[in-house]
């Protein structure tokens, strides 16, 4: 599967740790960056993976900053992405099963590598239920917001 990753400067280390793990279970992983530890903006980070995520580039995405939050938030600017901040195995299952999210976020301050892993594994492996779900995904794609200035 195709997985974009990318993070700020917080979590560059864990993005790096995590980028290897995904290449070694078989994915292939597109690094959005940054391509070092030095201070930048999370915002222009997450928005580069809602863009390849919501244009197919990449069928998931994995955001990653400080505590999860800030690059969560840029994300989810996209309409056409569900990004969900998680810190364990269950609520990113639920993620998938329940909100069709495509893009899951963690905190590299918050949690460690085995968790992070524990976390995707269960992202990449869980589908989405679809049924009664369905709608509410919809509505999630098209706020009123957006319907309105159609």
């Amino acid at each position: 599967m195709r997985i974009a990753i990318a993070s700020d400067h917080a979590a560059f280390d864990l993005k790096a740790r995590l980028r290897e793990w995904l290449i070694e279970e078989g994915h292939e992983v597109a690094d959005l960056g940054p391509d070092s530890p030095d201070s930048v903006d999370y915002p222009d980070y997450g928005y580069k993976l809602a863009d390849v995520v919501a244009d197919g580039t990449a069928r998931l995405g994995v955001a990653l900053c400080g505590s999860g939050i800030g690059i969560s938030i840029s994300v989810n600017r996209n309409p056409a992405v569900r990004c969900a901040l998680v810190s364990e195995p269950l609520s990113a299952a639920l993620a998938r099963e329940h909100n069709d999210a495509n893009v899951i976020a963690l905190g590299a301050r918050l949690i460690g590598i085995d968790m992070a892993k524990a976390c995707i594994g269960a992202f990449l492996t869980t589908e989405f239920a679809g049924g009664r779900h369905q709608r509410r995904v919809d509505k999630l794609s098209q706020p009123p917001a957006f319907k309105e200035q159609a």
